[in-house]
């Protein structure tokens, strides 16, 4: 932006009038300013603990690969079920079977953890919590499960890390945490036949909501949340459905000095829960960790065994963690 320069030619008494001018012309904004600050207080916005948001993803990963019908997945689900009671007003557990792409029957459980469950207007944070089957990006031992760290691991723990501070301190909006399951045991590829194979926790509670008639005013997504030097950029259906959304985590991360983290940039599209959660109309963002250097256009350790705690970073999870907080506790 320019700037436009104005030269004054005046007189010396002038410019000691200009001064004097100035001065007073100053103080009577400055009063004005300090009477704003005493009429509009700041917002507190408790602080996101990035060690407690690491110890949540790496309690996750300790269980090993938590692949639905494996007692892993069984652990992990309880695990944060109880961690959640702790924290939440009301604790919501959706269980049952879904068939995947390849005929096999998944036991599922979709968790939500609701905060200010009386309060109208709602904002819903989500991300999955079961890991892929396969390790079908990775050169070799390509049939066994990931660990999952940042595909999923990630996520969670940082909504886990929301929901001890809420618990503590809650804003003045309701917000509901969900945590779905059977994300990732999708058919790999493209086409129609791909696309809905995957998310099938998240399309089953877009049906079958936790309370009649669910709503909220916006909704985010939480994928690869936690990888070092992560970098976000502006997922096509994010864009063309929830542009507001968009401009309202970006805008608080580039306050807030993350804006390494979160670029400006058109990312993608990705198929991905928010789209579904997009089609029972409620506006929803993707903030997903992109690479365009790769040739899927996600990090290299996506759905290899690579994506372990070596690849979480604290400063991610704070970068991402922090934004969001400040996010909740200004929205009304």
């Amino acid at each position: 932006m320019g700037k436009n320069v104005m030269r004054f030619l005046v007189h010396t008494t002038s410019i000691v009038a200009f001064v004097f001018s100035c001065c007073s012309c100053n103080q009577t904004v400055e009063k004005k300013e300090s009477q704003k600050l005493i009429e509009q207080p700041s917002i507190h916005v408790p602080e996101f603990n990035s060690d407690s948001a690491y110890a949540f993803v790496n309690a996750q990963v300790a269980f090993g690969p938590r692949v639905p019908n494996t007692p892993a997945h069984i652990k992990c689900g309880d695990y944060l079920i109880a961690q959640l009671k702790k924290w939440a007003d009301t604790v919501y557990v959706q269980s049952g079977t879904l068939s995947a792409f390849d005929g096999t029957s998944l036991k599922f459980r979709n968790i939500i953890a609701s905060f200010n469950p009386e309060v109208k207007n709602r904002v819903l944070l989500f991300a999955h919590w079961d890991t892929r089957p396969w390790s079908d990006q990775d050169t070799e031992k390509k049939d066994r499960p990931s660990l999952g760290a940042d595909d999923g691991g990630s996520g969670v723990g940082i909504l886990m890390e929301l929901a001890r501070i809420m618990h503590d301190s809650k804003p003045s909006v309701g917000v509901d945490l969900a945590l779905f399951d059977a994300e990732d045991w999708g058919k790999e590829g493209g086409g129609p036949e791909s696309e809905d194979s995957y998310a099938l926790g998240t399309q089953y509670w877009t049906k079958n909501n936790h309370v009649p008639n669910y709503t909220a005013l916006y909704g985010i997504l939480l994928d690869m949340t936690g990888g070092k030097n992560a970098q976000f950029r502006w997922e096509g259906g994010s864009k063309q459905n929830a542009s507001f959304v968009l401009d309202k985590v970006w805008g608080a991360a580039t306050r807030l000095g993350y804006s390494q983290y979160f670029l400006y940039d058109d990312g993608g599209w990705v198929i991905d829960d928010h789209v579904y959660v997009n089609r029972m109309n409620i506006p929803s963002i993707d903030i997903i960790h992109s690479d365009p250097s790769n040739r899927s256009g996600f990090p290299s350790h996506w759905h290899t065994h690579r994506d372990n705690m070596d690849v979480i970073d604290r400063a991610t999870l704070k970068a991402v963690g922090e934004t969001l907080a400040t996010v909740l506790y200004n929205e009304k």
